[in-house]
């Protein structure tokens, strides 16, 4: 394999053509992409609006956590799809979709929009991993915090690629993820906060007769979200599901090479949902049965006090610290992964603008760079004004809900007409498609229509 080829990851080259694994344990071996996905999940939707859902509703809307984790997920297969048949980018897909255009298609144009929104969700993570560092160090005061966080995950990015955020994501996601599983099921041996007929309650459908910006947000940021739509075929690229499968030439090999790829990426897909899955359903009975039950809700400067009464109420007071680590830990994951992704999707975007040819991965490499520093510079800044984690986190999630259908039905047209004849997905799969993107529309609809008419 030539250098040119390993330096980079969005060419198709003859050289790199790889044939795909065939046994169950060959597979995981080559998954990634996903581990990147649920570390950049496993955080602001889980750790904050999952958890301040619980402590405002309690657990009548656990069914509404289980349908945001589990009905995206065809959209994210379908997207990875596309890109390991065509090697396109997300947004080169995207900029396809008919319509209006300013240089490229309305769909990128509300996508930038989104991501506008989205820092203000970073920068409330953010703060909060600094009101925790602040905590554990209070001779350094939060505003410092934000700037070290910046400054470090900076550096962290520019000096690594593919494999440091991989690695760092799981690392990251692993222990937090375990230590909050392990809190929930000592849950259920505390009857003051956790009961079955409640939760068994809370799996039959309701509409939400409070908390509505919080039900919202949820269902655009907890399982896959907008932004991780999006960011999932950038990952599938880098990790070489395209390159591996080749330039389509329509002949029964290339056929046969694409289909065991998007074999891996299917798997890779559903070992994050249920890592995703888990712990999302962890952080909402947390919030449902602890906080809840306290009558407490996190909020301001007293966010991190209030979540961590989810560990000290299951483990003892001693867990605080635990509990204290494992936010910096979670809420981090989220950070680099989102700064890693979008600064990917903003240089492409530019590259897409015609504003340099890309082509030359060296231009492009700079380009992700710049985007790094502006992408945590932005979110600081906006932090510093507000000062409130969970309202930012709210507003970047409510934007991401309303991008939902947007995808959802773009995806739909790549589909039917872009993606070769040759790795069509089966009949099911294409309708669970069309009614995923349906009841997206339907719940972004209705929480637009409540809005207006409150």
């Amino acid at each position: 394999m030539s250098n040119h080829t390993d330096a980079d990851p969005y060419q198709l080259h003859p050289e790199a053509v790889e044939d795909p694994p065939n046994t169950f344990l060959s597979i995981l071996r080559r998954i990634g992409p996903g581990l990147i996905l649920a570390s950049a999940i496993v955080g602001s939707g889980e750790l904050i609006a999952t958890t301040v859902l619980g402590a405002e509703n309690g657990y009548t809307l656990l069914w509404l956590i289980l349908v945001s984790c589990a009905i995206k997920v065809v959209v994210q297969n379908e997207l990875g799809r596309y890109v390991i048949g065509t090697g396109e980018t997300a947004l080169e897909a995207f900029n396809r979709v008919p319509g209006p255009r300013l240089r490229v298609s309305w769909v990128v144009w509300l996508w930038i929009l989104m991501v506008a929104m989205v820092m203000f969700s970073v920068g409330g993570m953010m703060g909060a991993i600094s009101e925790v560092l602040n905590t554990i160090f209070p001779s350094i005061s939060i505003n410092v915090w934000v700037w070290v966080v910046g400054i470090v995950t900076a550096i962290l990015l520019i000096v690594g690629r593919y494999k440091l955020v991989e690695r760092v994501a799981m690392g990251l996601i692993v222990v937090f993820t375990l230590l909050t599983v392990g809190c929930a099921i000592l849950l259920f041996k505390q009857p003051e906060y956790f009961s079955w007929t409640e939760v068994l309650n809370g799996l039959s459908f309701h509409l939400p007769e409070g908390g509505l910006v919080t039900a919202v947000t949820v269902f655009g940021i907890t399982g896959v979200g907008a932004s991780e739509l999006v960011i999932y075929p950038y990952w599938c690229l880098e990790k070489g599901y395209a390159r591996f499968t080749g330039r389509r030439d329509n002949t029964p090999a290339w056929s046969g090479r694409a289909h065991g790829w998007i074999k891996v990426m299917g798997v890779d897909v559903l070992n994050s949902l249920v890592i995703y899955t888990a712990s999302t359903v962890a952080f909402y009975l947390l919030g449902a049965g602890i906080l809840h039950g306290l009558s407490v809700v996190p909020q301001g400067a007293d966010m991190v006090k209030t979540l961590s009464n989810m560990y000290t109420a299951t483990l003892g007071p001693w867990s605080r610290d635990l509990f204290l680590a494992g936010a910096v830990a979670v809420l981090y994951s989220t950070v680099f992964a989102s700064t890693a992704a979008h600064s990917r999707l903003l240089a492409d975007f530019l590259a897409i603008m015609r504003v340099y040819d890309n082509h030359h991965y060296a231009t492009r490499l700079g380009v992700t760079h710049v985007f790094v520093v502006i992408l945590l510079l932005t979110p600081s800044l906006t932090f510093m004004f507000l000062q409130e984690p969970v309202l930012m986190v709210k507003i970047g999630g409510v934007s991401e809900a309303l991008m939902l259908p947007i995808i959802g039905f773009s995806t739909i047209y790549l589909r039917h007409a872009h993606l070769p004849n040759a790795i069509l997905p089966k009949r099911w799969i294409t309708l669970a498609l069309w009614l995923t993107s349906a009841v997206m529309l339907v719940m972004m609809g209705y929480s637009t229509i409540q809005q207006l008419t409150m």
